[in-house]
């Protein structure tokens, strides 16, 4: 499948963890809505490096990715 081509370079996949803990964190916590479970979404593309909306642009941050 096209669109879950591994895109996201290590930077990428580490920021896009690190936010999606932070957010699921404080939606736990009750500081902010249910919208911080959005975190899930950049958990789960953090894990498997790959995003569908870069994919979609024909973007990656993965080096050595053709673009």
């Amino acid at each position: 499948m096209p669109f879950l081509v591994q895109n996201l370079g290590f930077l990428d996949c580490a920021v896009r963890l690190a936010m999606g803990v932070w957010l699921i964190a404080l939606a736990d916590l009750g500081t902010i809505g249910l919208w911080g479970y959005i975190g899930v979404m950049l958990l789960l593309s953090g894990t498997i490096g790959s995003c569908p909306a870069y994919s979609l642009l024909g973007f990656s941050t993965r080096d050595g990715a053709s673009r």
